[in-house]
């Protein structure tokens, strides 16, 4: 296994956390894992993406520059990073902000509603864990349980409340897949 991925939205939706449960996740499995989070200027609102990559193998560089997958939840994310999934790979749009058609036909789109299922959820939150559920299904890279051990530590006694939503979010993203 070799998931070599982007995952791109604003700044607040997320993006960073689910680069970092993944990474945390592909340890806790004894994966090869390597996280590369980037920021803009901007506290909140601004463009943020991560680079993620799990592996049986050793990893020469966490930078991925042809992605087997992308995350994209908003659409300048999509303007940008639609051409860094290499052919075969999988690109997963919020299709709630992403208004734009994806041009490519040499890869498998996976358009998800997400702003409007967190909505049903009761919790616009949650918009990036749907869009997990949907990664996780697709891939496999690394198990839900294990993804949801990590958000309960990240999330710390004070925010265990918040983690059956989470996992509602995870499923109904990997329905979008099944």
């Amino acid at each position: 296994m070799d998931e070599q991925l982007i995952i791109a939205g604003f700044g607040g939706q997320g993006v960073q956390l689910m680069g970092q449960l993944l990474a945390k996740s592909g340890m806790k499995e004894g994966k090869n894992v390597s996280f590369l989070p980037s920021y803009g200027p901007e506290m909140r609102g601004g463009t943020t993406n991560c680079n993620v990559v799990i592996a049986d193998d050793p990893i020469a560089s966490p930078i991925v520059g042809e992605a087997t997958c992308a995350m994209v939840l908003n659409l300048p994310s999509l303007i940008k990073f639609e051409d860094s999934v290499i052919p075969g790979g999988a690109l997963i749009v919020n299709s709630s902000l992403c208004t734009q058609e994806v041009k490519r036909n040499d890869i498998k789109v996976i358009s998800i509603p997400a702003n409007d299922v967190a909505l049903e959820l009761g919790n616009i939150r949650v918009v990036n864990m749907i869009m997990l559920g949907a990664y996780l299904e697709l891939t496999h890279s690394v198990k839900v349980e294990t993804v949801l051990e990590c958000l309960k530590e990240n999330f710390g006694p004070k925010k265990q409340h918040l983690v059956a939503i989470n996992e509602k979010a995870i499923a109904a993203g990997a329905s979008y897949v099944k």
